[in-house]
């Protein structure tokens, strides 16, 4: 039988060493369907029960490999259902192809059913965006999209009719120009150096700094003993964006931990101290918590040229590889005796650690989301790959989960979506089975794509799920408060017993709902073989505060709670324990 375009397809993408897609088959992409059960045992196809975590799952998965990730949805809505989870990917420039269906070529503008032209839907999302035109021409389209999303850090689209994914590819159907197979599966990658001159200009910047801070980005991960080792002979602090978690240990000596409104106070006092600035890898988004322009001098390491001083003013850019414009930068610094700045930072995280150990061993009833993340915290494995979700829960993600070398984490940064969490343990696991993957989740999002739980109890994936649940949607409640001095308004969820969720997918399940019993139950879940939910019922009240709390905010803050908040008197009960358990 002669190789038909959807075999050509699968091919390719097997030979750009792609062996997992995730989708759901659908009329609109039955030929490429059959094309991956013939090729099952070198590609593996899993089934999800929503597009949307096909393409999360797509990203996780090219976040937790570093090698492309891969989703294919149907015709019309199957391929609209895709768009949030590849924007994610194109937000944190994760490589990901997607594969959709059309209707018939001699059937499209004819408003025949699903008529959506998804290559002119998907015009902003990717980096490639192609419509197969015929047999001849799938090879070719494939091929380049593999290439551009690996090179390029992001979506690329491949849509091809239902009718050609069947057609044979035949010798003589083909433009004379079009030479059979007359393209390459070798990947080809830059060295990203930057020019000698441009190092000893920052070299020469950053040798004179007295006060210098590191901002350790996701361009950073796996370069993060030699940011340390440039951390030690500069006398520097190191502080990490929420995408840069995985870049440096929080345990280091020269880590102050996260920065803007999830991070840490020694942080945002670094960043308000500094004179100099050196951004490994970073487009962290917040200005607001940068140096105030005119501050600091600074020195930008990026791969991207165009996304040098697109945060804040660089007067040197190294465009490059983080670990290669470190490793010829190293060599141009001089170790500094002036430690005091490090040494001011090292004596304000250590403060600042004692607190957040205050606040995970609080006792009270209702349970606080902070001795949740502080106990799992305390348990991940030494190669444990950790997620978050969107929303309260990545505060506590970022101040209450270590990060240690060997182990990963992740979440959706830029795009910071919703219901991502789930579908990113689910890939992780099946990119690394013999890994703990662990993902921390909020009841609104995880209720998003809930179902998904099935895929895991489906493929037998054993992620462990914990889902802090305070009936609301908590990022979204705090906003109105604190950011706009406004009452919280819809923000309160009708609850939902997750417990008998997971049950009915098949999975297991445990309810969490006293401190005192809190580590001796989350040893059993994570002990437990197979997938696992894990219910913490938490004080719906407790606020994700800002490391620094500005006069402004708590302007805003005092003003929602005047204007008729809903529970004002138990949020400003729980506020002022919070301020009374950091004084004593």
């Amino acid at each position: 039988m002669a190789e038909t375009a959807g075999d050509a397809l699968v091919q390719t993408l097997i030979n750009w060493g792609i062996d997992t897609i995730f989708g759901i088959p659908g009329d609109g992409v039955n030929g490429i369907i059959e094309s991956l059960r013939k090729r099952k045992d070198e590609i593996r196809f899993i089934q999800t029960r929503h597009e949307e975590a096909a393409a999360f799952m797509a990203c996780a998965y090219a976040k937790t490999t570093g090698r492309l990730g891969a989703c294919i949805a149907t015709s019309g809505p199957g391929g609209i259902h895709l768009l949030n989870g590849l924007y994610d990917a194109k937000l944190d420039g994760a490589p990901v192809i997607a594969i959709t269906g059309m209707q018939f070529h001699d059937l499209l503008h004819t408003h025949t059913q699903q008529d959506v032209e998804l290559d002119k839907l998907y015009m902003d999302v990717c980096v490639y965006n192609c419509r197969i035109m015929g047999p001849a021409h799938t090879e070719n389209v494939v091929e380049l999209a593999c290439r551009t999303a690996l090179t390029r850090r992001g979506v690329a689209h491949v849509t091809m009719p239902v009718d050609m994914q069947s057609e044979p590819v035949k010798k003589d159907v083909r433009s004379k120009r079009n030479v059979m197979h007359h393209v390459s599966d070798m990947p080809a990658f830059r060295a990203g150096l930057p020019h000698e001159d441009d190092l000893q200009k920052a070299a020469d910047i950053l040798n004179a700094g007295k006060k210098i801070v590191i901002m350790s980005g996701a361009g950073a991960i796996g370069a993060g003993p030699l940011v340390e080792e440039v951390a030690d002979r500069l006398g520097a602090v190191i502080v990490k964006p929420l995408l840069g978690k995985a870049s440096v240990p929080d345990a280091s000596d020269y880590c102050l931990g996260g920065v803007g409104l999830l991070g840490t106070k020694p942080s945002q006092q670094a960043l308000e101290e500094c004179d100099t600035l050196l951004i490994v890898g970073s487009s962290f988004p917040y200005i607001e918590f940068y140096p105030k322009p005119g501050q600091a001098k600074c020195v930008q390491i990026d791969l991207d040229g165009a996304r040098i001083g697109l945060r804040y003013p660089a007067e040197v850019g190294l465009v490059g590889y983080a670990k290669a414009c470190l490793e010829h930068l190293l060599p141009r610094l001089e170790a500094s005796k002036n430690r005091h700045f490090l040494q001011t930072g090292q004596k304000r995280k250590k403060e600042w650690l004692e607190l957040l150990e205050t606040r995970g061993t609080v006792e009270s009833l209702p349970m606080k989301p902070q001795v949740v993340a502080y106990e799992l915290g305390k348990r991940l494995a030494d190669d444990a790959i950790f997620i978050s979700d969107s929303g309260t829960i990545a505060t506590w993600y970022a101040r209450y989960l270590p990060f240690r070398y060997g182990q990963h984490c992740t979440l959706s940064g830029n795009l910071a979506t919703m219901a991502s969490g789930l579908p990113y343990a689910i890939a992780a696991q099946v990119a690394h089975p013999g890994r703990q993957v662990v993902a921390i989740v909020g009841d609104g999002g995880f209720s998003m794509l809930m179902a998904e739980f099935a895929t895991a109890v489906k493929y037998n994936l054993p992620i462990k799920i914990l889902l802090i649940k305070n009936n609301a949607l908590g990022q979204i409640k705090w906003e109105q408060m604190v950011m706009l001095g406004n009452p919280e308004y819809e923000c309160e969820l009708h609850p939902i017993d997750f417990c008998k969720v997971a049950e009915a997918c098949g999975g297991k399940a445990i309810r969490i709902e006293d401190p005192a019993r809190c580590g001796a139950q989350l040893d059993a879940a994570l002990a437990e073989p197979g997938p696992v939910l894990i219910e913490a019922v938490v004080d719906p009240n407790e606020p994700p505060l800002p490391p620094m709390v500005t006069f402004d905010e708590m302007t805003k803050f005092t003003e929602a709670l005047a204007k008729g908040t809903q529970m004002r008197g138990d949020i400003i009960k729980t506020v002022f324990k919070d301020k009374v358990r950091e004084l004593i």
